[in-house]
């Protein structure tokens, strides 16, 4: 049945270059896969999901969809969400509808296929698919220097790829299967030894390769300018899905693969981490316009789930590290979603996102004052929110291995100083809100539109989640279990 969460969109992208209509097939899909994507969440633990059959019989490889724990259940709920919620508030431009919805459920079905899929080529060869229309949505339809941001992507990216793409090769070479859970079983069980010379070559193409896909300090500087072009959609599924690849990885591959290897690394990543949460941070509270703080900000945040993959490092099997990363990564999923999405309608609305040119829009549109006042407070890790929920699992799960009599140990220290991530975010959170709905009206926000049904729907599909399990981690904790 995971065969069909994945291929619905793109059947439903077939229909449209068939000549269905646009915007109501993506919707129809996308409803459809939030519902059947919900049901496979809290039903993970049974077989009826598993799906499997034989492509290649030397090497092995099997399109294999399966929920290897509830880690992929998590993901699959997080791309369900997104992606109805980036459908229900586009506006594609007139005349490009097909490319436009066709693009997020292309993106939708890549992402959706790299979590379930059981097999790395294919986890792998899924995550590729959800990259082309990226490119192209930057590059036809971005803005600002579109063109020149889509080629600096798609360089990056696909650099990025490539030694990812070593990395997994040579894991599977030596696992002799391309079946994760059969490495990992391998790994466990005594039955797949690696060197540990060659584990720490591995975890370095790993960490380079992954890094670079999540915008892993210094392989960041793609993510920004990106994001602040891309289409709304696009920046919702990238920035709040499809970024969660790399870490999703990292976790799934290269902590219980090659763990004495990422040991090796350990300082190497507790300092890039902390240039994402400080460096990164500061250059986001310089920002001018909403779109870029945006996106400075989503590659800021990265750094507390690599401090959660840096714990489980340090503390193997750490079920702590484990669910903070896993929480984290759907909280800033579904609130960078929303944050986009909520920009995307500001500038329609004013026609502009730098902050020298809005204030006084809680006037004209209290809704949108009130919706984005959530996604803001939650972003920077307001009390009741996921987001402060998975800060605080993380803060605890770095000092889960704190020994009093040796003290603190890099990861502590690492731990006290992102801390300060928690300052920097409010700083640039608090501006950008004030600058944006308070103060005098201008010209561009004295007459704006409030918020449209479908925009309020889109909104609460996104808001509601980082509430709940706010209120009650659990919701999504015990699916970890």
């Amino acid at each position: 049945m995971l065969s069909l969460i994945v291929f619905l969109p793109i059947l439903a992208f077939a229909a449209i270059l068939l000549g269905a209509p646009a915007r109501r097939t993506a919707v129809a899909a996308a409803a459809a896969n939030l519902v059947l994507g919900l049901w496979a969440t809290f039903t993970w633990k049974s077989g009826f999901w598993s799906f499997s059959v034989p492509v290649l019989e030397t090497p092995s490889l099997n399109l294999a969809f399966g929920m290897i724990d509830g880690m992929s259940a998590v993901m699959i709920a997080l791309s369900v969400i997104v992606t109805l919620a980036a459908t229900l508030s586009s506006k594609a431009p007139e005349g490009r509808e097909k490319l436009w919805f066709g693009s997020v459920l292309l993106m939708s079905a890549g992402a959706l296929g790299a979590f379930a899929s059981t097999d790395m080529f294919f986890f792998f060869a899924f995550h590729e698919l959800a990259l082309i229309p990226t490119f192209l949505m930057i590059g036809l339809l971005g803005r600002g220097d579109r063109r020149e941001i889509a080629w600096k992507v798609t360089i990056y990216l696909s650099l990025g790829s490539i030694v990812l793409l070593a990395g997994l090769v040579w894991v599977a070479n030596l696992a002799g299967t391309f079946d994760m859970p059969s490495m990992i079983a391998a790994v466990s069980g005594g039955e797949l030894a690696i060197d540990p010379a060659v584990q720490t070559s591995i975890a370095a193409l790993l960490i380079v390769g992954f890094g670079a896909l999540v915008s892993l300090f210094p392989f960041h500087s793609w993510a920004a300018p990106a994001y602040a072009s891309a289409p709304a959609p696009i920046a919702m599924l990238h920035a709040g899905v499809l970024k969660k690849f790399g870490l999703y990885g990292l976790i799934r591959i290269a902590v219980p693969i090659v763990p004495e290897g990422m040991q090796s690394w350990l300082n190497v990543l507790l300092i890039l981490l902390l240039c994402n949460l400080l460096w990164v941070g500061m250059c986001t509270i310089s920002q001018k316009r909403l779109d870029a703080m945006l996106g400075n900000a989503s590659v800021m945040h990265m750094g507390y789930i690599f401090l959660a993959i840096a714990a489980m490092v340090v503390t193997p099997g750490s079920t702590l590290g484990f669910s903070a990363a896993v929480l984290l990564m759907f909280a800033h999923g579904v609130s960078v979603a929303l944050l986009y999405s909520l920009a995307d309608r500001i500038e329609r609305a004013t026609g502009t996102l730098d902050f020298a040119d809005l204030g006084g829009l809680a006037k004209s549109s209290p809704a949108l004052t009130f919706i984005f006042g959530i996604a803001a407070f939650t972003a920077m890790g307001l009390t009741v929110s996921a987001n402060f929920v998975g800060e605080v699992l993380v803060f605890l799960s770095a000092f889960e291995s704190y020994d009093p009599a040796a003290g603190l140990a890099p990861i502590q220290i690492a731990c006290i100083l992102a801390i300060w991530g928690v300052v920097i975010s409010a700083v640039y959170m608090l501006r950008a809100f004030r600058s944006i709905f308070h103060g005098p009206a201008t010209g561009a926000t004295r007459a704006a539109p409030d918020l449209a049904v479908t925009d309020r729907l889109s909104a609460l599909l996104l808001a509601l989640p980082l509430l709940c399990i706010g209120l009650y981690p659990n919701l999504l904790l015990n699916l970890l279990k």
